[in-house]
């Protein structure tokens, strides 16, 4: 796993120290917009991560705390993440950089998304924001209730 050590004490610089790689934000764009929660679920994302590199970024995500990882309830030879706290916070961030592409690379599949973040942005990001939430404490339930 990638080892993450401050370069300085910029803001922009602790971001980038974290997501200054693409495949970690695509990661959490995958579970943030596509509910996606499973490793083969990544791996089958349109930009094709190399599984060392997926390894590796889920790995470096989790002991960063944005996300966390648990045997799938009804696999367990199999693995499911879900996003914390910490990781629901970059909601804003993921929408923020999806109407800037979407300016000047039109989506293809996320019009529904992006007409909705600019007919009410706050709403949307607090909706997604929320449905996730609601995800995390089903999940800490379940874990409850099984463990």
């Amino acid at each position: 796993m990638k080892e993450i050590k401050p370069r300085s004490g910029c803001p922009v610089s602790y971001t980038l120290d974290f997501f200054g790689d693409k495949w970690s934000l695509l990661i959490i764009r995958d579970m943030v917009l596509e509910g996606k929660i499973s490793y083969g679920e990544f791996l089958n994302s349109d930009e094709k991560i190399a599984t060392n590199i997926l390894a590796d970024r889920l790995g470096m995500l989790e002991a960063n705390g944005f996300i966390t990882k648990r045997i799938a309830p009804d696999k367990k030879s199999k693995f499911v993440y879900s996003l914390t706290e910490k990781g629901i916070s970059l909601v804003p961030v993921i929408i923020e950089i999806s109407l800037w592409g979407s300016q000047f690379h039109p989506p293809e599949e996320e019009k529904k998304l992006i007409n909705a973040i600019k007919k009410d942005r706050t709403g949307t990001i607090l909706r997604i924001q929320s449905n996730l939430r609601k995800k995390l404490k089903e999940q800490a339930l379940s874990n409850r209730l099984i463990g």
